[in-house]
């Protein structure tokens, strides 16, 4: 006779939205080179709450390059993100995880002066949210104001939204006849980019998220 084993089915992977911090979530100020100058913007809390209440992990992918250049601690991104979860949760909204790169090729502190594979447009910060999440970027959004965000899109296979605040507006308008690609999504602000989100996403007969292919 033979004994069948049976294995649990692994849970499947979640579609996410990867989310730039400075000029998506908060007001884009140059280098937040104090914690006196976050002010997230007033849509932001109803943003993420809705993506909470829909079951879609919310990340924010960052770079932060003005710890190697000296310009400000690493401990001061900690503190920052400390209080952004903090007025989040005021609101009942929550991050699912912050992930952010101190690095730059040009760094002026040493330890950070890295070609890395976690600034962006580089994937480590997504693929290292993947792997810890049990997320799916083929199935994800990325939603930024700049063009590194909109190339972490195309090279994690995820759709590309492009917000008009921080350095959005200018660079839409001045700057993406020279995209050999353009966005997948282009909103005012990160709730009208995750009311499109969730509204291409829907929902399947099976409860599972369906997300439009790219």
């Amino acid at each position: 006779m033979t004994q069948m084993t049976s294995f649990p089915t692994p849970e499947p992977l979640l579609p996410a939205v990867f989310l730039d911090r400075d000029g998506t979530l908060n007001e884009e100020v140059g280098y937040l080179n104090h914690i006196d100058r976050l002010r997230l913007f007033p849509w932001t809390a109803e943003a993420i709450r809705k993506l909470n209440h829909s079951g879609v992990p919310a990340v924010v992918v960052t770079n932060q390059s003005g710890i190697g250049q000296g310009y400000f601690p690493e401990e001061l991104v900690r503190q920052v993100h400390a209080r952004i979860v903090e007025q989040l949760a005021s609101q009942g909204a929550r991050i699912d995880a912050f992930c952010y790169c101190p690095h730059h090729p040009e760094a002026r502190i040493g330890e950070y002066r890295v070609d890395c594979r976690c600034r962006k447009p580089a994937p480590g910060m997504v693929e290292q949210a993947a792997r810890d999440l049990r997320l799916d970027p083929h199935r994800s959004y990325v939603v930024g104001d700049t063009g590194r965000d909109l190339e972490l899109a195309f090279n994690v296979g995820a759709r590309a939204v492009l917000v008009m605040t921080g350095y959005g507006r200018g660079i839409y308008e001045y700057r993406r006849h020279e995209w050999a690609r353009q966005p997948d999504l282009v909103v005012g602000n990160v709730l009208e980019a995750v009311d499109r989100i969730l509204d291409e996403m829907g929902r399947n007969d099976s409860g599972e998220w369906r997300v439009a292919s790219n």
